[in-house]
């Protein structure tokens, strides 16, 4: 005898959805938690390669224009948004952390721009506007989303036609598989480590295709040993 498919009332439709709701809040939470926690240590950690970082934010510059309108997220402590500002009509730098926030908001008030603002977003939700960036920047972020997909769908739809979405990502597979394997989760466990999603530049770039991106550009900056950064320009087509 073949099964009968349930039938769900109204009331257990909308358990249902809030069950959701309410794991993706708490997922939300756990996350900001975490950053807020390590936010004053991270700003105060020296860049690991600033002769790469350095070589990253030249190619951004010359990318970016005084007549674009530029949203990132996963700013950070918001270095990056303060060295880039200038290169912008506008720039709205975004993260899930408000401590990360408010610190990058302290370094704003000692260097005050016009043109750059901070304010607390998740990159895994909807970002600021549909169709209203030339630019949308996501540095050191990608493999640190709850899913891959979402934040990428996000970022296109914020964008212009013609617009640009440059990235810069970890790709943990790229690394000694004990890495993914053993390390992360074993520091996961132990609260040293944030959620993580293991892909290579590959994997990555296919995503953004996914999406309807086209890929211009796959870089690598660093200058120390192997880099498993990997840097890419691509471009949401003209409608």
């Amino acid at each position: 005898m073949p099964f009968a498919m349930p039938r769900h009332s109204s009331a257990a439709t909308a358990s249902v959805g809030s069950h959701a709701l309410s794991s993706a809040s708490a997922a939300l939470a756990r996350k900001a938690r975490f950053w807020d926690r390590i936010a004053r240590k991270y700003a105060a950690d020296p860049i690991a390669d600033l002769p790469g970082y350095e070589a990253t934010l030249q190619r951004v510059q010359g990318l970016l224009s005084t007549s674009h309108d530029v949203l990132e997220i996963g700013c950070g402590t918001g270095s990056t948004a303060l060295r880039l500002a200038p290169h912008t009509r506008r720039l709205l730098a975004t993260d899930v952390s408000a401590e990360m926030i408010a610190i990058a908001r302290e370094k704003l008030a000692a260097q005050p721009m016009p043109q750059l603002g901070f304010a607390v977003a998740d990159a895994d939700a909807p970002v600021f506007g549909q169709g209203t960036w030339d630019a949308v920047l996501a540095f050191n972020l990608l493999h640190l989303v709850d899913d891959l997909d979402h934040a990428i769908e996000a970022a296109v739809q914020a964008l212009r036609p013609g617009g640009l979405f440059i990235s810069k990502t970890a790709c943990i597979n790229e690394m000694n598989p004990l890495v993914p394997r053993l390390a992360l989760p074993l520091m996961r466990a132990i609260g040293k480590a944030p959620h993580v999603l293991c892909f290579d530049a590959a994997q990555l770039q296919a995503a953004l295709v996914r999406h309807g991106l086209v890929v211009e550009a796959v870089e690598r900056h660093g200058t120390k040993g192997k880099d498993i950064r990997v840097f890419i320009v691509a471009r949401k087509p003209q409608a």
